[in-house]
């Protein structure tokens, strides 16, 4: 199992054990103490050529806890699933079941659950919401709240201002667990912490240039297919940091389809509500159905799925 970015030592908060983690980047078990909750964490696909899929990190993790996992709440889409139907703990539906992970956590499902000791959480809006949401026993942090995290994790409609600034802070800094737990400060509080909210308010003024960058890589946008626009933004040190969500989504304002390709990775996005599914298009186990990132050897395929000319496949083609 890939090891991840945990923190040396867990923070707490309201008496629980607080970890981050993503699909592929899980917190080691034996540091998790007690009854653990693991919320808006979808289970690995073996996608994309990643070799570190549902067995070797989801499955993994989730036999590791044995009977101190508590419950797994999630609303990504996977056909491992079916492996835990009938299992109370986990409480799994699609991305179009349920846009956004926190109006999954409800009162009558944390009374359910019981105590717990600890909470691992996906590291943007809707993952910290919904442990925010855990932490208060299934009450949103203000109203609208799960509004709010439907509207950012599916780009649908406008989040209120506090979770746009929220939002906009975790893309700036999206590795830093400190903040993190800013965010979860402030919403577990119900908005009242002044100091999380002054760091929050810092963080999200950083992403303006990375944006204006973002806006300057869009140029380069080449419609590709009559549904797919690529840009292909080269190595690092020949750019400046920006934000590859307003990349995609200025892609996805020329096009149904957009794909962010870099050195060692690529990336797909297309609206919630276009019908895209990446994940069935490319053979995935699971993953979000209109976002996938794939290894940059997998990209000839996947533009030749999509029906890009032999030209462009021929492009990307890695030679052994």
């Amino acid at each position: 199992m890939k090891q991840p970015r945990s923190p040396r030592e867990l923070k707490t908060l309201d008496g629980v054990s607080i970890a981050f983690g993503t699909p592929r980047s899980l917190p080691r078990p034996g540091v998790l103490p007690g009854r653990v909750v693991v919320l808006d964490i979808a289970f690995a696909a073996e996608s994309g050529g990643h070799k570190h899929g549902f067995l070797h990190t989801t499955k993994r993790f989730i036999d590791a806890l044995g009977a101190r996992l508590a419950a797994w709440i999630d609303h990504h889409d996977s056909v491992h699933h079916r492996s835990f139907t009938g299992d109370a703990r986990f409480v799994l539906t699609s991305k179009a079941e349920h846009g956004a992970c926190p109006e999954l956590v409800t009162p009558e499902l944390v009374r359910g659950i019981g105590a717990i000791d600890t909470i691992v959480c996906h590291t943007d809006f809707d993952g910290i919401a919904s442990a925010a949401k855990w932490l208060r026993g299934g009450v949103e942090p203000y109203p609208g709240c799960d509004d709010d995290a439907r509207a950012i994790d599916t780009r649908i409609g406008t989040p209120s201002e506090t979770a746009a600034r929220i939002d906009r802070a975790i893309r700036a800094k999206t590795r830093d667990e400190s903040l993190a737990f800013d965010v979860l400060t402030l919403l577990t509080s119900g908005l009242t912490d002044a100091p999380s909210a002054a760091r929050i308010a810092a963080a999200a003024s950083e992403l303006e240039p990375r944006e204006r960058e973002a806006e300057r890589l869009a140029l380069g946008y080449e419609q590709v297919t009559s549904e797919l626009v690529l840009v292909d933004i080269g190595p690092a040190d020949a750019r400046a940091p920006f934000d590859k969500t307003w990349l995609l989504l200025l892609g996805q304002a020329k096009s149904k389809m957009a794909v962010v390709v870099e050195p060692d990775t690529a990336t797909f996005a297309a609206p919630f509500d276009s019908g895209v599914d990446f994940v069935s298009l490319f053979g995935f186990s699971g993953g979000m159905p209109t976002l996938v990132s794939i290894h940059r050897p997998e990209l000839a395929r996947a533009l030749s799925t999509l029906g890009c000319a032999s030209e462009l496949v021929a492009r990307y083609v890695v030679k052994s």
